[in-house]
């Protein structure tokens, strides 16, 4: 009978992790590996970890519905898990394939199967580069944007987070301004708010500007003069997004990303700048946030977790598939606090380490890329963590995916 019993477990414990493998993209020899350690564990740890069951519960694991199944959330399902700590082994430089840099040589933690971290030359297909630098500065800034900026040309907008007057977090000034004095005919673009603040109408959000000191050139609210319609192919929720009306002024962007946490998306990288920063106010947002009529004054009321992923998705795909190749991203990763640049003065102080900047020509890649290094900061990442996860932040990565809005794969390449 315990024999029975025992085959019967590793069974069941190795097509639970095949469904993983298949769905998730682990190796088979780390299916192998967790399907040995658990059958082992059923009948020889019980007593040492009594809550383990075939299946762990949503209330064991404390995790709201649905269940992601994923790299984070099995260390708190399974102790001991063989995923802990694990580290891909690189090879020193790419330069055969790009010249320009090397393979950052880091512990590797991919939350959620949006893309993956791969070895140069170690994978099937294509993989997006994603360059990297840990020095915050307008020289690695400009290098970065000197490697992703083939396709730019022509009148070029810099989509920035312009923030809330005094806001504590966003871009330095002095970066933004060095870096835009390189491209020519270029300049800012933002749009005004759904919520009633410091960039709520035009008037107010120009007041705002000046006060932040975006002064050093042009910043354009696409939507002063109204909305235009762009189409959304194929989306989950939305045929179509009201962006501001000044968009189809532009022959490409710039997306420059101050990458924080996000009260309502869980984390604020490029999708988001797009998704909801080139939406018009009154329409546009609307729509991204899946509101009708008058929005909560709360915003715990506000439509969220996946179903808000699902819209930002759409709506960055509509401005993406608008700009087609002419197109890139810079995500900088410093003083990155729970809180959007929306929140201003009453943003939480940042407890995680500043990291770098980060540009790529994927938009996928550029955001999986900075989730995987805030996860890898194990020393100090739990409150970005736990606002990404709460928020259900991360289905961000897998519906641009499931969009096919960038590559599911990406090397990460440091440069000097």
């Amino acid at each position: 009978m315990r024999i029975f019993l025992l085959s019967l477990v590793f069974s069941f414990s190795f097509i639970l992790p095949l469904r993983v493998f298949l769905v998730f993209n682990f190796s088979l020899l780390e299916i192998l590996e967790f399907s040995l350690s658990f059958a082992l564990r059923f009948f020889f740890q019980r007593k040492q970890y009594p809550h383990m069951k075939f299946l762990p519960s949503r209330q064991a694991a404390k995790i709201d519905k649905p269940l992601l199944l994923n790299r984070s959330n099995i260390n708190k399902l399974y102790p001991q898990n063989f995923l802990a700590n694990k580290e891909k082994e690189v090879s020193d430089c790419c330069t055969d394939s790009c010249g320009c840099g090397k393979v950052i040589n880091a512990p590797v933690v991919t939350p959620v199967i949006g893309s993956k971290r791969v070895e140069p030359g170690k994978y099937k297909g294509s993989a997006a580069k994603v360059f990297f630098s840990p020095i915050i500065d307008a020289e690695h800034l400009i290098k970065l944007y000197n490697l992703v900026n083939s396709e730019i040309y022509g009148k070029v907008a810099i989509k920035l987070h312009t923030g809330e007057k005094h806001g504590p977090n966003i871009l330095p000034r002095d970066l933004v301004q060095a870096l835009q004095a390189t491209i020519p005919n270029s300049n800012i673009v933002e749009t005004n708010t759904l919520y009633e603040g410091d960039r709520y109408t035009t008037e107010s959000h120009q007041e705002t500007i000046k006060v932040n000191g975006w002064t050093f050139c042009p910043v354009d609210i696409m939507d002063e003069d109204g909305s235009v319609n762009l189409p959304v192919t194929g989306g989950f929720h939305l045929k179509e997004v009201a962006m501001g009306k000044n968009i189809v002024n532009y022959d490409s962007m710039l997306v420059l990303t101050h990458f924080k946490g996000h009260a309502m998306g869980g984390f604020g990288g490029s999708m988001k700048n797009i998704a909801i920063g080139c939406a018009s106010g009154q329409v546009g947002k609307r729509q991204v946030h899946g509101i009708e009529g008058e929005p909560p004054a709360d915003w715990n009321a506000w439509p969220a977790k996946e179903k808000l992923m699902e819209l930002m998705a759409d709506s960055a795909k509509a401005t993406i598939d608008h700009f087609g190749k002419r197109i890139t991203y810079i995500n900088v990763m410093r003083n990155m606090s729970v809180d959007c640049d929306c929140a201003g003065l009453s943003a939480a102080k940042p407890t995680i380490a500043d990291i770098g900047i980060l540009a790529s020509t994927d938009l996928l890649a550029i955001d999986q890329a900075c989730v995987d290094l805030v996860y890898s900061h194990h020393r100090d990442n739990h409150d970005l963590v736990e606002r990404m996860e709460s928020r259900h932040g991360l289905r961000q990565l897998t519906a641009m995916a499931e969009h096919k809005m960038g590559n599911t794969q990406y090397e990460l390449i440091e440069i000097d």
